[in-house]
């Protein structure tokens, strides 16, 4: 593997891990009100045009971060709209 890709790995993985403290917090208080609907339906349309970017590319980085990214965004998306 070459530095670029580790490089494009490492930032996948910090992106991506993110996005967990957030998703385990509503999961486990039931309550999604400080997470902004109109923010998570526009962050989580964006990062499924990423994942199509990056298959269009075949980049493994971005389609690895992007992917795992839009499940969690969806997750946390179900989520908000189940406890509203």
């Amino acid at each position: 593997m070459d530095f670029l890709t580790i490089l494009g790995l490492a930032a996948a993985t910090l992106t991506t891990i993110s996005f967990l403290p957030q998703m385990f917090k509503t999961w486990q208080t039931k309550s999604a009100k400080d997470v902004s609907l109109v923010t998570l339906i526009t962050f989580t349309t964006g990062v499924f045009l990423w994942l199509i970017y990056g298959i269009y590319l075949q980049s493994l980085p971005i389609i690895l971060a992007n992917g795992v990214t839009f499940i969690f965004n969806l997750i946390i998306l179900w989520l908000k709209i189940r406890y509203r």
